[in-house]
């Protein structure tokens, strides 16, 4: 049975996933900062499942997700999910703890996670799937520093495929545009009105969504590597150039 690390499984994205991969017959890792939701989740999956708790921004306890043993030893799949973005603030107006933190979350975690857990993904000849978002790839006000965190995982993720030449191990970089998942919500502080208007009448994509693109992933031959996917709902398309008239 093959065993899949996913980060960040507590909500959307990552507890979809864990679903997912659980059903087709893996072992799931799962970690979160929010205990509760991952006892749930295990309750709900049973015994192929291991909640974690472990927070990404403290690299001690990220690189502990490398050192375990027995039935879960084994690593074949790195799913690096967990991730949040700031306020949408200007730069010039936001605040400096926020920025850290997503920081700290999405880039430093990620990196130290996937260092640590090299060893293991070289030896299974496995997969390491990062989320990024199309934000990496296309500005918007007030996403400076979220997609500047997203393209480093993008470009991250190709250059990681450079130093894993000739080792069997995959890389995708995940790229979705809007998904109606908690991350809105959290970004704009548990505001479930302002969530609810940025989804209205798009149809945006799903947790599962997503969840069932990086289990397809998965499951393609190892001879085969997607660099990125960029996906996004069909309602969504790219914002044309903005102008500051003078009135």
């Amino acid at each position: 049975m093959k065993t899949c690390l996913i980060t960040g499984a507590t909500a959307g994205i990552g507890a979809a996933s864990a679903r997912a991969f659980v059903g087709a017959g893996w072992r799931v890792i799962g970690t979160g900062r929010r205990e509760e939701r991952l006892k749930a989740l295990q309750d709900e999956l049973g015994a192929n499942f291991l909640p974690l708790s472990v927070d990404m921004q403290k690299v001690d306890q990220v690189e502990t997700l490398a050192r375990l043993d027995g039935d879960w030893s084994g690593l074949d799949c790195l799913i690096n999910n967990a991730g949040l973005a700031p306020p949408m603030s200007d730069l010039q107006d936001s605040e400096w703890g926020d920025l850290k933190t997503v920081l700290d979350t999405n880039v430093t975690g990620l990196v130290a996670l996937t260092r640590a857990c090299l060893p293991k993904l070289i030896a299974a000849k496995g997969l390491v799937v990062n989320l990024s978002s199309v934000a990496g790839s296309y500005p918007y006000r007030g996403g400076a520093v979220y997609g500047a965190t997203k393209a480093f995982v993008r470009q991250f993720s190709l250059m990681l495929r450079n130093d894993l030449a000739g080792t069997g191990v995959r890389v995708t970089s995940i790229e979705p545009g809007m998904a109606e998942t908690e991350f809105t919500l959290v970004r704009n502080g548990g505001d479930q009105a302002a969530s609810d208007a940025l989804y209205a009448g798009i149809e945006p994509m799903t947790a599962e969504d997503l969840a069932n693109t990086i289990l397809w992933v998965a499951n393609q031959p190892a001879h085969l590597n997607f660099n990125s996917i960029e996906l996004m709902p069909t309602r969504q398309n790219w914002a044309g150039f903005a102008t500051n008239r003078e009135s």
